[in-house]
């Protein structure tokens, strides 16, 4: 295989740069504002339920987290919750959207290097005007051939968009921090993926076991661990 055969795809949050850090802030200042009401794994536990509940309604991302804390907030209150509590909801919110983006370690250097041999796509799941915020303000924009966003990453999502791109699976490599949303799906349409863990994980996104799949699963350490991934893909 030959680096005009091979395209890449890329994650966006928590891939290239920071996101669950910003949610898991947020999380703390919605347990401090409910800890009079209840412990901390009860705020949590209650949040992620409401979240899973709503989110065929909402979907991923910053605007509907926040709808599911203020529905979360008003349940465990009982109704209690004041509106200046109720706004301080909204400000983390907008706090959250207007966050600076801030790139993983080594993500810049990398697709300044792959993207002169490799055409590249990005893809991402979440809101559509947030993640075009974020990717505007990454500077990363000009490395990607391609930018998919959608509404959820399963077989269905990637062998949709592999078909749009006229890209054979068996000439498809994910690089991505979920092994349930980027990796797995990939792996399970034939092609290849490249897993780089992010030191947090949303527990909707959490898997117990590794892929299998010799030859085709990489774990990485870094993203910049990709580059001696592609050499061993190319030399197929």
């Amino acid at each position: 295989m030959t680096a005009r055969d091979l395209v890449i795809g890329f994650d966006a949050d928590d891939t290239l740069w920071h996101n669950e850090t910003i949610f898991e802030t947020v999380h703390e200042r919605h347990r401090a504002l409910l800890a009079r009401y209840h412990k901390a794994a009860t705020v949590d536990q209650t949040l992620f339920a409401t979240e899973m509940r709503n989110l065929e309604l909402y979907g991923y991302g910053v605007k509907g987290f926040t709808l599911s804390a203020i529905e979360t907030a008003i349940e465990l209150t009982g109704g209690k919750i004041s509106a200046d509590e109720i706004k301080q909801l909204i400000k983390l919110g907008r706090e959250m959207l207007a966050h600076p983006v801030e790139l993983l370690e080594g993500v810049t250097e990398t697709l300044v290097t792959i993207s002169q041999e490799y055409r590249l796509l990005l893809i991402t799941k979440g809101d559509l005007r947030d993640q075009e915020r974020k990717l505007a303000k990454s500077g990363l924009t000009s490395h990607f051939r391609h930018v998919e966003i959608v509404s959820e990453k399963d077989e269905g999502t990637y062998a949709s968009i592999l078909r749009r791109h006229a890209i054979p699976a068996g000439q498809f490599l994910m690089v991505g921090n979920s092994l349930k949303s980027d990796i797995m799906p990939v792996l399970a349409l034939g092609g290849a993926g490249a897993h780089v863990p992010y030191h947090l994980t949303w527990a909707a996104e959490r898997v117990e076991t590794l892929p299998q799949d010799q030859g085709r699963f990489f774990q990485l350490k870094t993203i910049r661990e990709l580059q001696s991934v592609l050499a061993t893909l190319a030399s197929r």
